[in-house]
């Protein structure tokens, strides 16, 4: 896969190429791929700058990496045919978003578990029945659980509450 030599053999790709080899792709076509690649490149790379300029300052990613993992993920794509240039990088551009959105929850969620012990299975057992359990304060531990891992989170309530 090769970067185009420069902004402008980017830029004179006609949106019919792009529109085509996305089809022949759809059909299952390896080199199309190959060959869309280095012609998408220059907007996919235009288009996450723009995410990063609404970004605070000290981001952890950067847009290459960005642009990088929604290839990633586009490639590996299920279910989705592109009908046309523009349908492609509208679906790119929501791939960027949910790329920004999960890594930002990712490091809310360290944040939050960061100073805070661990309450092990056995010791939320000796709970079941204290009359000092919060249930305000199990429900948003439940909560905060399952932002990180949904079947564990499952697992303690299912304990708790039968």
């Amino acid at each position: 896969m090769t970067e185009p030599r420069d902004a402008d053999e980017a830029l004179s790709t006609s949106p019919k190429e792009v529109t085509d080899l996305l089809l022949r792709w759809n059909s299952g076509d390896p080199q199309a791929l190959d060959r869309l690649i280095p012609l998408v490149t220059q907007e996919l790379r235009r288009i996450a700058a723009a995410y990063f300029r609404r970004e605070p300052e000290g981001h952890t990613l950067q847009p290459t990496a960005v642009v990088n993992e929604c290839y990633l993920r586009l490639i590996d794509r299920q279910r989705v045919s592109f009908k046309d240039r523009s349908h492609f990088f509208a679906f790119a551009a929501r791939t960027m978003r949910r790329i920004l959105v999960d890594h930002a929850r990712t490091r809310k969620a360290a944040k939050r578990g960061e100073g805070v012990t661990p309450l092990t299975l056995s010791a939320a057992e000796n709970l079941q029945g204290s009359p000092d359990l919060d249930l305000l304060e199990l429900e948003g531990a439940l909560e905060q659980l399952a932002s990180l891992n949904e079947r564990q989170a499952r697992i303690v309530e299912l304990r708790f509450f039968g």
